[in-house]
């Protein structure tokens, strides 16, 4: 089992590397060369840089994702297809990706798009809070323990 993180705009970096210390897990980031940026201080993470083309970190992020490892996203789509190939899914805000609710966040997504295409506006994202923070700590750390 490893993390394998969609690195562009994390805001959780920090908590992974603190989680996946405290259970020996393996950890990925995945970075576009316009989002790339070294840390010296932690070797021990594994980076990978891709083109800056649309999709291409989510492309090699499903390249490298095994059964049983966590993909850290927040993208539906890239959580969809590291779902089929019978890993997990966990939003930045702790949101455990599954087939009970992947289907509805992709159609949400969809309902999304159209109205944004026809002109109008949808609600973005809320404000990132410390429970978030927690919440992704805890999600991460029940979908470690699982595995």
């Amino acid at each position: 089992m490893r993390i394998l993180v969609d690195g562009d705009a994390c805001p959780v970096k920090h908590l992974i590397e603190k989680t996946a210390a405290r259970y020996g897990v393996g950890i990925v980031f995945f970075h576009s060369t316009c989002h790339y940026s070294s840390d010296p201080d932690n070797t021990a993470v594994e980076k990978i840089m891709v083109d800056n083309e649309s999709q291409a970190v989510d492309m090699a992020i499903i390249n490298k994702t095994a059964e049983g490892d966590i993909v850290v996203t927040g993208d539906f789509g890239l959580a969809s297809l590291v779902l089929g190939k019978k890993a997990k899914a966990i939003s930045f805000n702790g949101m455990i990706f599954d087939e009970s609710n992947i289907d509805r966040l992709l159609f949400e997504r969809h309902v999304s798009g159209v109205i944004r295409r026809s002109g109008r506006r949808t609600k973005g994202p809320a404000k990132r809070t410390g429970n978030d923070d927690k919440n992704f700590e805890e999600s991460l750390r029940f979908l470690i323990l699982q595995s």
